[in-house]
């Protein structure tokens, strides 16, 4: 209300200055045909410059703003792939039964055009994934969310990734696999519906991280050449890649 207050007060101060100087041009040249020629003129271009200042111009400065905010965005989810993205990726590859499928999609990313990337994105999205649990370490899996929980925490704390739903949604997904297999003392022997469970949670970050994955490298084909180079050299769908230039 203070703030509403102070706008009205201001606006009203504004529009008394105004009639204030109108009237002392008239006290001076008692012209007032001169004065409502350049008043009408006036007001004639408000609405002009309500589409120039509020509608064009605020709209190419948000978007400016917003791509700024994008990039710097996509900075933070280089370091999550970098640091825990790309790892868990190869490891819950080896417990898809159709990893195969998903390879062979994956894995020749040099020549891709740009429309590629969404064809192959909206496939995936729609394509079934199906996770054995037997075939997933689940220790090793345990012991790495573990060691990067402090990582993912902070991620999670940065207000940026509100700007990025759907990686905000991948990092939901990756930290609650995390919280479920830190809360149990042991990740063997546990009972099939508890498996079951398990292997839900996998398939769930496994879908997310494969569709943020996809996207972030269309980000560094467009902007990171170089970045992009080094993503193909250590691509986690090809058993071949290798980060030696050869």
């Amino acid at each position: 209300m203070k703030r509403i207050g102070w706008q009205i007060w201001l606006g009203i101060s504004l529009v008394v200055l105004s009639a204030v100087l109108y009237f002392v041009h008239f006290k001076f040249f008692h012209d007032l045909h001169h004065i409502f020629i350049y008043l009408v003129g006036d007001i004639a271009f408000v609405p002009i410059e309500v589409l120039l200042v509020t509608i064009i111009i605020h709209k190419f400065l948000t978007e400016r703003e917003k791509r700024s905010r994008l990039k710097k965005l996509n900075m933070v989810i280089g370091a999550f792939f970098s640091e825990v993205g790309t790892g868990l990726l190869k490891d819950m590859s080896t417990a898809d039964t159709h990893a195969e499928k998903v390879k062979n999609d994956l894995k020749v990313l040099k020549k891709w055009p740009d429309r590629r990337f969404g064809q192959v994105r909206k496939r995936l999205k729609n394509y079934e994934y199906e996770i054995d649990i037997q075939k997933a370490d689940l220790q090793a899996l345990k012991n790495f969310l573990k060691k990067k929980r402090g990582f993912l925490l902070a991620l999670l704390e940065n207000p940026n990734l509100l700007e990025h739903e759907s990686f905000t949604d991948l990092l939901w997904s990756v930290f609650h696999l995390s919280e479920e297999l830190c809360q149990r003392k042991s990740v063997t022997d546990l009972p099939g519906t508890d498996y079951e469970h398990l292997a839900g949670d996998i398939k769930r970050a496994y879908s997310r991280l494969i569709a943020g994955w996809i996207e972030y490298m269309k980000h560094l084909k467009d902007d990171y050449p170089y970045l992009y180079s080094l993503a193909i050299r250590t691509n986690p769908f090809d058993d071949e890649a290798q980060p030696v230039v050869v």
